[in-house]
């Protein structure tokens, strides 16, 4: 199974984000207890609010509420999803820094809010790593290359490429937002392959799946845990992933650079956050309860199923993670000549 964790946790980059994010927690408003808030009451001795800065019914908002589900069974709170969506998850995650750093607030940031955006957006409204306290990792995911072949007849890459250079303007390449995984495939794909691909943009993979099985748009690089669906149904048609290695979920699909287009090694992942400044135990106590949520046989059986692969990892990890993902994706924005459409 693909790690990002270990593969991108080098000893270098872990020290020195490691250590900011100490300091963080250092700076974090002290706690009573391993389960105490701010104010000294046991934590949580009410709901917890979840933003999801995405829409609902995607896959980021589908496996947050399974989550939400057992973190709610476990600490004796119900953890309430709310859907923040718009700007590449920008939205969502400006109202979460600025939440009350008091284990009341989390949100899933994911690789468009902490590793894309930064880079693509002249401007964003909240510090990727300053502004947040990583809580772990939750999902990693291959994004493949997904057609609808009743508007775009091809057998291969080398068929799609064909099709969109004798056909101008009739190829869009759909992602659910500016930012995402998904976005940053098509720009690549256009510039290695010289097809005069447009991308376009939604608000969420759900209506970018909505409108590509439509027929509205002819092909996207969704991931995998979206496209599984409507792969198994026929709807959509494979081609390749885009991580360096074939995924376990479809050892069968080759990867992008089998299928004759190098360097491509981008996959969507997501994590839980709460804001900078939360207490330490809080953060500890939260990323001991998804750990153990995501090692229980149901909720990894459920994943899996749809394309999600769990990916637990304690806060140094993630910190360590999303420093190199900053690094990685602001070499490919500037590579790609990526712009928010």
């Amino acid at each position: 199974m693909f790690d990002p964790i270990r593969r991108f946790a080098t000893p270098g980059t872990t020290r020195a984000v490691c250590a900011a994010f100490a300091l963080g927690l250092a700076l974090a408003p002290a706690a009573a207890s391993a389960q105490s808030s701010p104010t000294g009451a046991a934590w949580p001795n009410k709901p917890v609010r979840l933003i999801v800065p995405f829409p609902p019914g995607g896959s980021v908002d589908v496996t947050t509420r399974q989550l939400a589900q057992k973190l709610g069974e476990a600490l004796g709170q119900q953890f309430v999803v709310e859907n923040r969506p718009g700007a590449g998850g920008n939205i969502g995650m400006e109202a979460l820094a600025k939440s009350a750093p008091d284990g009341y607030t989390l949100g899933i940031g994911a690789l468009s809010t902490h590793a894309v955006n930064p880079s693509l957006y002249p401007k964003i409204p909240f510090d990727p790593v300053r502004d947040f306290a990583p809580v772990s990792l939750l999902v990693v995911t291959p994004n493949v290359l997904v057609t609808n072949p009743a508007v775009l007849e091809a057998n291969d890459i080398a068929g799609i490429i064909d099709f969109a250079k004798k056909n101008p303007g009739r190829v869009n390449c759909a992602s659910g937002s500016n930012g995402s995984a998904g976005h940053l495939a098509c720009e690549l794909f256009r510039l290695a392959s010289g097809a005069p691909v447009t991308h376009v943009p939604y608000k969420g993979g759900a209506p970018a799946v909505t409108d590509l099985l439509g027929g509205q748009v002819q092909m996207m690089f969704d991931n995998m845990a979206n496209a599984m669906p409507h792969l198994k149904a026929g709807k959509t048609r494979a081609f390749a992933v885009t991580t360096p290695r074939r995924s376990a979920l479809a050892p069968d699909l080759p990867t992008m650079a089998e299928a004759g287009m190098r360097d491509f090694d981008i996959y969507t992942w997501w994590g839980l956050f709460a804001p900078a400044g939360t207490p330490p135990e809080i953060v500890r106590r939260l990323n001991a309860e998804v750990g153990k949520a995501l090692a229980s046989a149901d909720l990894r059986e459920k994943w899996l199923a749809g394309g999600a692969e769990p990916a637990a990892s304690t806060p140094e990890a993630f910190a360590a993670f999303i420093a190199r993902e900053l690094q990685k994706y602001a070499r490919i924005v500037k590579d790609s000549g990526a712009k928010v459409d």
